[in-house]
This record gives structure tokens, C-alpha cells and sequence, in this order.
């Protein structure tokens, strides 16, 4: 016979209520693959009322969180944000109860001391579905990339950043109106912020970044830029030489250290990745001895969200089963990655766009300066702009540099009597 465990949903939201109905229309398929049986205890919420849309048996809805926690064998944390849910977390660590989550936001601000609560009270905290929605990738860091050292990884995770691009570049739009749409179309929120100015897709980069070399660095390192100022002309010039713009999460090893940071990037067209279009996302993770592998999938909505969850409820089923609670704790004493580089301290390629006087000598003034600085140009084009001001667009893409570098020159390029406007620039990653 199976073994059966209690489970405990806190936050009966879109996501509580999807973990719920794959609960309870899926249960014969759940213990039929992995001979455990879910029973859905509690489901606590100060909402009890309104109507979620599937039918729960009576005696499960409860407004008493701390009964609700105490009858749990595994505690499946919905709530969101920062303040009650991370209370919630603890107190069922702190009871030895097994915690499942999708709270990227509280694991990338908190993680550390989550993951220490979990440690002392020798509990499971699983967070497949805080990163990708139903992509898989904890697990597969974890586990299926075990044996690899892990060079890069390069993640579209945000449905709504990579939807607006992809909207633009389609119909050469502007940002602001394609933002309208999504709002119109329930893709971006109210107060889009959290997506379009990046932090989303930092929290993931933050989990990943971490899980992926063994040791906990937090929010605080991750260097963060939006798509807020994103211009429909870099769409159309980035296409021209050969790429398509993402929203990336970027990490890496660097020759030891350690980097992560998220922007608009220049990836090439004909990449997998740069294929990933709409509300979809992709993570590509570079082992030493796997190579490249892609996931793609839906990175968020209530049934693909849900399903990460509940795989992280049965993985904590099948550890209490076996008695092996934490069976790949996620950082181990010992990790040799101590630092994430600043981004002065990194080396791209860039893409710069500067908006100059039609008039002799520009260029000649802007390569003097990119060369005086070591920054060696792999293209260069030239776009007439048909204005009164008798400005062009000149494109530039240079071969790697270092960032400071980069840096010291377009301080030099933006005093000069010849710029319309600022130098726009942008990362390139040629995967």
C-alpha cells in the first residue's frame, strides 16, 4: 500500500487553486507513478468564500493557518510576497514539516537564512516552480546536471519582457503602446515594474546563479536593467547585423568568479534561444561535459506553475518515504565561487547606437576614442535619419572589452558637440 502524507495549502490564489485541482482529479495518476498518496489536508486562506472555480470537499478551506500547518506533513506555501509568507515558511521549517514554494522574490531576497532554517530542522525546501513556471530546471541543475561544472546559463524567464519584444519586433511598434496592450490583455500588470524594469527575472537569475555553483550570493550582486527604454530602432538594427534582442539573465563562470546580471541583450538570430518568442520562456545551461541544453516551456500561468509544485510536493513525499530529507541539499560547505564581479570588472561585446550631426569627421572623432581605449570595432553602419537637425543613426559593434573601459569612452563620446542625444548601448552574447 502507499504511503500516505498530509498536505497544506497556504494561499488559495491562482496557483493555490491549480495545485488543489491537479490534487484532487489527479491523485490515482500521482499514486500510481510514485506510490505515495497525497491527501490535501488544509487549505488556508482569509478568503474562504469566494468561488475558485473547482469543487473542494468540505473541511479542507480553513482561515486557521497555524492548525492548518500543524496537521501538514508538507506545507505548500502560495501566499506571495516578502512579510507573512516567509513567517509561514518558518514556522512549518521550524516544525520539521517538508516546504514547498514558488516565492522567488522571498527565496532571492531571504534565501540564505530560509535555506539555514531548513538545514538545522533537517526539512525539504523545494522551489522548482519559483523559476521558469513549469519548466523544470532546479531539478535539472540539482540532479541531471550533477556531473558537470556549470560554464553558463542564459535565461529568457520573463513571460511579459519577452511578449513586449516580441510584439515590437513583429509590428515594429513602440514599447509604450505594446505595454498598453499587454496591460489590456492581463500579460502585464497594473504597476508593470517588477517584469519590465528586470527585478523579475533577477530573482530568478539570483535562485539560478546560485544553485548552479553551490553557494548562496543573494539579490544584492545581481546587476539589473529593464526594457523600459527599449527603442524599436535597436530591434530593427540589432536584425539587420544578424540578432534579435532578449531580456537575458546572464551567468557565468569567470575564470572563477562569478558573474550575474540581467539586461536587454543581443543574442544571434538564428540562436534557439533568440527563437523563443511571446509569453514563453527558455534556459540554456552550458555544462563542461553536457555542452548545451535548452528548456523551454510556459513560465508561468496557473497550470503550468501548479505542476511544478506539485512535483515538488511528491519529490518531498517520495524523501519522507525513504527517509532521505534532504537528499541534494542545494549549497554545501566548501563552494569554491567567493565572488560576483562588478560589472566594471566584466568583458562583452556591445552594440552602441549614436545619434551624431551629418557632418565630416564624426566618425572619425568616435573610432579615435573607442581606440585610444583598446575597444576594437567588429562593424560599423551608418542609417541617414531624414530630420531638420540633419542627424544620423551610426551603429557600432565592437569585439570584447572590458566594461570599465566601455565606460571611460562613452563618458569621452558624450561630451562631444556632435551627439543628438545619448549613446544607447547594449550587451551581445554570441552563445
Amino acid at each position: 500500500m502507499p504511503e500516505e502524507y498530509n498536505v497544506t495549502i497556504i494561499g488559495f490564489g491562482t496557483v493555490g487553486a491549480g495545485v488543489a485541482d491537479i490534487l484532487l482529479n489527479n491523485s490515482e495518476v500521482i499514486t500510481r507513478r510514485s506510490n505515495v498518496k497525497l491527501n490535501l489536508k488544509h487549505i488556508a486562506d482569509l478568503d474562504i468564500t469566494t468561488d475558485r472555480g473547482i469543487k473542494i470537499p468540505d473541511g479542507i478551506l480553513t482561515t486557521n493557518t497555524a492548525e492548518a500547518i500543524k496537521d501538514a506533513d508538507i506545507v505548500v506555501e502560495l501566499v506571495g510576497g516578502t512579510t507573512v509568507a516567509k513567517k509561514f515558511i518558518l514556522d512549518a521549517l521550524n516544525n520539521g514539516k517538508a516546504v514547498v514554494t514558488a516565492n522567488k522574490a522571498l527565496l532571492a531576497l531571504h534565501g540564505e537564512e530560509l535555506f539555514a532554517a531548513a538545514e538545522k530542522s533537517d526539512s525539504d525546501l523545494c522551489y522548482e516552480a519559483s523559476v521558469a513556471g513549469g519548466i523544470p530546471i532546479i531539478k535539472s541543475l540539482r540532479e541531471g546536471l550533477a556531473a558537470n561544472r556549470i560554464r553558463r546559463i542564459y535565461g529568457i524567464m520573463n513571460g511579459t519582457c519577452n511578449y513586449i519584444i516580441t510584439r515590437m519586433e513583429r509590428e515594429n511598434a513602440d514599447f509604450a503602446s505594446v505595454l498598453a496592450d499587454a496591460q489590456k490583455l492581463g500579460y502585464a500588470e497594473a504597476n508593470p515594474s517588477l517584469d519590465i524594469d528586470g527585478f523579475d527575472t533577477a530573482h530568478k537569475t539570483a535562485i539560478l546563479g546560485s544553485l548552479a555553483f553551490g553557494k548562496w550570493f543573494g539579490l544584492d550582486p545581481v546587476h539589473v536593467e529593464g526594457i523600459r527604454d527599449l527603442d524599436s530602432r535597436d530591434i530593427v538594427y540589432a536584425q539587420e547585423m544578424g540578432y534579435r534582442i532578449k531580456l537575458l539573465g546572464v551567468i557565468k563562470n569567470d575564470e572563477g568568479k562569478v558573474q550575474m546580471r540581467v539586461h536587454p541583450t543581443l543574442i544571434p538570430r538564428d540562436s534557439l534561444l533568440a527563437n523563443i518568442s511571446d509569453v514563453f520562456n527558455g534556459v540554456m545551461v552550458e555544462g563542461d561535459n553536457v555542452g548545451q541544453t535548452l528548456f523551454y516551456g510556459r513560465g508561468a500561468g496557473r497550470s503550468a506553475t501548479a505542476s511544478a509544485v506539485v512535483a515538488d510536493i511528491i519529490d518531498a513525499a517520495l524523501n519522507l518515504k525513504t527517509g532521505a530529507k534532504r537528499r541534494i541539499p542545494a549549497f554545501r560547505p566548501g563552494a569554491q565561487f567567493e565572488q560576483v564581479l562588478p560589472m566594471k570588472d566584466i568583458t562583452s561585446r556591445y552594440y552602441l547606437r549614436l545619434e551624431v550631426k551629418d557632418c565630416p569627421g564624426v566618425i572619425a572623432s568616435i573610432t579615435q576614442i573607442l581606440a585610444d581605449r583598446n575597444i576594437s570595432i567588429s562593424s560599423l553602419i551608418q542609417h541617414e535619419t531624414k530630420t531638420e537637425a540633419h542627424s544620423v543613426s551610426l551603429v557600432i559593434l565592437t569585439h570584447p572589452a572590458p566594461e570599465n573601459q566601455m565606460n571611460a569612452a562613452l563618458a569621452e563620446i558624450g561630451v562631444l558637440s556632435i551627439n543628438q542625444s545619448p549613446v544607447k548601448l547594449m550587451r551581445i552574447e554570441d552563445l
